[in-house]
C-alpha cells in the first residue's frame, strides 16, 4: 500500500473475520497490509453496542461539566497508580504541555504491597478515583472497559493469525490481567495566541489503541515522514492504531506510527474516548519468529533516543507515566527518580 497518495485511513471491517474462510483470509491480509503501511486504520461491525458507546459519551460531557472543585477532589495528584484528573495542560508531551483536559482510569484492581526489593512499577496497579457527586460514572466505563477488552483481544488474535502465528501466540504477554486503560479527553478551543498542540506527536505505548471519536476532527496520523492526514470521524467506527509493544514483538514488521491532536478553533470542543490494551505489567515482550517472507521486512522497532523502548513492560509503562506526569512523579516516584533516572533519560 503506497503512502504517496493517501489521502484517508483504511476501513476494516471485523465481521469478515467470521464470515467463512475467504471473507477472513482476505480480512487478515488488509489487516496485515493496514498494519504494516500505515499502523492506523477504522474498523467497523466491531460488536460495540453503539447505545453503549453513546452512554459513555455522555457521562464523560457530564463529568467535564462538573465544577472544578469536583473534579479536582479525582485530581491524578490523589494516585499513586496514575488515575484520575488532570486540567488542561497538566500532561506533558515531547516537552511541551497538551492542551486537553482529562480523566484516567485502569484495570480496577486493588493496590499491591511493595517489599522493599519489589520493582516500582509494581505501583502502579490499585483502585481508580471516581467522582462522588457522578455515581453512574463508574459502572459504565467498567462496562465498556470490558467490552472493549474482549473485542481487543478478539483484533489481537488475529494480528497473530495475520502472522502466520498461533492464533493464542500474543496470550501471555497479556495472560490474566491486561494492562487495561480509558482516557476521557475534552479538547476544548483555542484562542489565537495558544499553541495548537491538542496532544504532541507521539507513538502509543501499549499492544493496540482504540479512539471513539466525535464529530469534530483534530487527529492527525503521520503516514510518511513529515506528511500528515486527517483521521476524520466516521460514525459507527473506532480508529485503531499499533502501539510500540506489536512493534517490539514484531521485530518492527508491525509500524507503530506518530500522531498527534490539534486543538478545535476557539467557540468549539472536542470529545475522545481512547481504550488502550497493553500487556501485564510483569511481561516481558519477545521478538516472535516471524515466516521468512515476512521476517524480510521487518527492519527493527524504531525507537526515539529521547523516549528508548523497554522489553520489561512494567518499566516501560512507569517510564511514560513518569515523564507525563512530573507532579504525580515527584509526589509518589522520588526513589524512582533518584536511583534510576536512567530510565526516564
Amino acid at each position: 500500500m503506497s503512502t504517496a497518495s493517501l489521502t484517508t485511513l483504511p476501513l476494516l471491517d471485523l465481521a469478515r473475520l467470521n464470515a467463512g474462510p475467504a471473507d477472513k483470509a482476505d480480512f487478515l491480509a488488509q489487516l496485515r497490509q493496514a498494519a504494516r503501511d500505515i499502523g492506523f486504520f477504522y474498523i467497523t461491525n466491531h460488536g460495540i453496542d453503539t447505545a453503549l458507546s453513546q452512554r459513555v459519551q455522555q457521562e464523560a460531557r457530564r463529568f467535564f461539566a462538573l465544577p472544578d472543585a469536583q473534579k479536582q477532589q479525582v485530581a491524578m495528584i490523589h494516585s499513586p497508580h496514575f488515575r484520575g484528573y488532570n486540567r488542561a495542560a497538566a500532561e506533558i508531551t515531547r516537552g511541551k504541555p497538551d492542551w486537553r483536559e482529562q480523566f484516567d482510569i485502569g484495570a480496577e484492581r486493588p493496590a499491591l504491597l511493595l517489599a522493599e526489593s519489589d520493582p516500582r512499577w509494581r505501583r502502579l496497579q490499585g483502585p481508580n478515583l471516581w467522582p462522588e457527586s457522578q455515581p453512574s460514572l463508574k459502572p459504565v466505563l467498567l462496562r465498556w472497559q470490558s467490552e472493549m477488552t474482549r473485542m481487543a483481544l478478539t483484533l489481537l488474535r488475529a494480528f497473530a493469525e495475520a502472522l502466520a502465528l498461533a492464533h493464542n501466540a500474543f496470550d501471555p504477554l497479556y495472560g490474566d490481567k491486561p494492562n487495561e486503560h480509558i482516557k476521557l479527553i475534552r479538547y476544548p478551543g483555542k484562542l489565537p495566541s495558544q499553541s495548537n498542540q491538542g496532544v504532541g506527536a507521539h507513538k502509543d505505548s501499549g499492544f493496540l489503541s482504540f479512539l471513539l471519536q466525535d464529530e469534530q476532527k483534530g487527529l492527525q496520523v503521520e503516514v510518511s515522514p513529515g506528511r500528515w492526514i486527517d483521521a476524520v470521524p466516521l460514525p459507527g467506527t473506532f480508529v485503531v492504531n499499533i502501539g510500540e509493544l506489536l512493534e517490539l514483538a514484531t521485530n518492527g514488521y508491525l509500524r507503530a506510527t506518530v500522531h498527534r491532536v490539534e486543538s478545535p478553533p476557539a467557540g468549539q470542543e472536542r470529545l475522545s474516548i481512547a481504550f488502550f490494551l497493553g500487556a501485564q505489567l510483569d511481561a516481558t515482550v519477545p521478538v516472535y519468529a516471524l515466516p521468512e517472507r515476512l521476517a524480510r521486512e521487518a527492519h527493527g522497532p524504531e525507537s526515539d533516543p529521547l523516549n528508548p523502548l523497554l522489553r520489561d513492560v512494567g518499566w516501560n509503562y512507569l517510564k511514560g507515566r513518569l515523564r507525563s506526569h512530573p507532579d504525580v512523579a515527584e509526589r509518589y516516584y522520588r526513589d524512582v527518580l533518584r536511583q534510576s533516572a536512567e530510565i526516564i533519560a
